[in-house]
């Protein structure tokens, strides 16, 4: 089968397509025949080494490309409940340190990292839900909000924050601000929003605190602001970011949280059942990985890129 791996970290064109035995599932595990791929940030950053260096990932000589996937499954391994072959499934891969990733014709995964596909979408939408769905759901769960809570969320208009806004807004009954660019005030209304402030807005806690007197009660911070989205939140109120190194100190306090991603099947499953917004930029086939590592640098994008695996597909 044809696999995206690096041997040597680098740029986009450290991204080799090679060709590899298929993996074969054990106790507990499934193997999905992959349709899509989503191209995500993470994907660059373990491209380039940077997890290495920052100690979140072992140094191997293989490493495996790719979290979130949607197909089909193809093999059940002993001990697998709820799932069968041929059913349209998505799953998150959140082991690093692997020689495979989802950029692959097929792959591996315990059946607790997979859930039923949402019904109605393609698998290319699909495969943009695993990983900053779980983030947004996560992050949220962190926040302990109830309803009518206020929430001020960062980077709304991004793939986590979009779907942050749409969890928490819909079917958390929380009451959303969302900080994004002109050009995404509306999108962000049309996910939940019930306030927008201009990014650019020269000081975000007095645009926050004036239209939520005393500060929202909580923060997810997507855009790494840190303290600046720290200066919205009430005493005692709580924050949570998805960026590394952007944990203020916890002033007035404030309960500061930082959320790593973990493959959860059941809480994926609930994500499946919201009918959510899913984004896609653009696909790309499998062989054409570098390409879209360079079109995400690129920036810009309001969704993800998805690598498909039949061969010569894109648009």
């Amino acid at each position: 089968m044809r696999a995206v791996v690096v041997h040597t970290f680098g740029g986009p064109e450290a991204l080799e397509l090679v060709d590899v035995a298929v993996p074969v599932p054990g106790p507990g595990q499934v193997r999905i025949r992959v349709s899509a791929a989503a191209v995500n940030p993470v994907d660059a950053v373990t491209r380039a080494g940077a997890l290495v260096e920052a100690g979140l990932m072992a140094p191997r000589a293989v490493t495996g490309i790719g979290w979130d996937v949607a197909g089909e499954i193809d093999e059940v391994g002993a001990g697998v409940d709820g799932f069968a072959v041929g059913q349209q499934v998505i799953g998150l891969r959140d082991l690093l340190d692997r020689s495979l990733g989802s950029y692959a014709d097929y792959l591996v995964l315990d059946a607790s990292a997979v859930a039923p596909a949402p019904t109605g979408v393609s698998a290319v939408e699909a495969a943009t839900l695993p990983l900053n769905g779980l983030t947004a759901f996560q992050a949220l769960d962190l926040l302990e909000l109830a309803e009518g809570d206020t929430l001020l969320v960062t980077g709304a208009a991004g793939a986590v924050g979009g779907f942050a806004v749409e969890i928490a807004a819909r079917w958390r009954g929380v009451r959303v601000v969302a900080q994004v660019g002109e050009a995404d005030a509306d999108v962000v209304r049309a996910l939940g929003a019930e306030w927008v402030v201009p990014r650019d807005v020269p000081d975000l806690a007095e645009a926050v605190r004036a239209l939520v007197p005393g500060g929202v009660d909580a923060v997810l911070d997507t855009a790494g602001l840190s303290a600046m989205a720290l200066a919205t939140v009430r005493n005692r109120g709580s924050f949570v970011t998805v960026v590394g190194g952007a944990d203020p100190i916890p002033l007035r306090g404030i309960r500061v949280h930082h959320t790593w991603i973990s493959a959860d099947g059941a809480a994926l499953a609930t994500l499946a059942a919201y009918d959510l917004t899913l984004r896609v930029a653009g696909t790309l086939p499998l062989e054409q990985a570098a390409h879209a590592h360079t079109r995400l640098a690129e920036g810009g994008l309001r969704g993800r890129i998805v690598l498909t695996t039949a061969p010569g597909g894109g648009s």
